[in-house]
């Protein structure tokens, strides 16, 4: 089965994208795939800020991405784009490291305005290190996904079915044999170490 690396980009150490991302993921392990969870928040903010990518934490976030199949990636939106925190850490990546990999990217924000953040500011990055395949993302307001202190979470009625929907591109991508999951070759494949 495919592995899976769900990677929230918020800062908030109660984050509603979060919540989405580790609900998401639930769905995707659910159907019997391995899934990892990643918060950029954990990372160390002197790497992060010093673009050190040969931090050890940050290396870990890299390997994972390297072993992943497919990332699910979070972010709330701030001022109509991802967070900082998330770019902060997609440009320390390798020119490359989306190739071959399916990616679904998820949003939240507070208005139905942000909607259009995921197609016009997190699509282009997201292509530019590497994908071909973006699937068709989702937002959810913020008002639709209560964040636990655990990291786990609810999402509301209202936005389940559009999340489920979102999930299921995922799922259904990483079933495709001739989807762009499948390994690039030349490109490494290890399980890391615990991120």
């Amino acid at each position: 089965m495919p592995n899976v690396l769900a990677l929230s980009g918020s800062p908030s150490p109660r984050s509603r994208t979060a919540s989405l991302v580790r609900h998401v993921g639930g769905l995707v392990a659910a159907e019997g795939h391995t899934v990892r969870h990643v918060a950029a928040r954990d990372l160390p903010p002197d790497a992060l800020l010093a673009g050190d990518a040969s931090h050890p934490a940050v290396r870990e976030v890299i390997d994972s991405i390297t072993w992943a199949d497919a990332l699910i990636v979070g972010t709330p939106v701030y001022k109509a784009a991802y967070s900082g925190l998330l770019k902060t850490l997609l440009d320390l990546l390798p020119q490359f490291a989306l190739a071959g990999k399916t990616v679904l990217p998820l949003a939240t924000g507070g208005t139905p305005a942000h909607v259009l953040a995921i197609d016009y500011a997190l699509r282009p990055v997201l292509t530019s290190l590497g994908t071909d395949n973006v699937l068709r993302g989702w937002f959810v307001l913020d008002r639709d996904v209560t964040a636990g202190a655990d990291g786990e979470g609810a999402v509301a009625p209202d936005s389940a079915a559009g999340v489920a929907e979102a999930a299921g591109r995922l799922i259904t991508a990483l079933a495709a044999p001739d989807s762009a999951t499948a390994r690039v070759p030349g490109l490494p494949r290890g399980l890391p170490t615990a991120v």
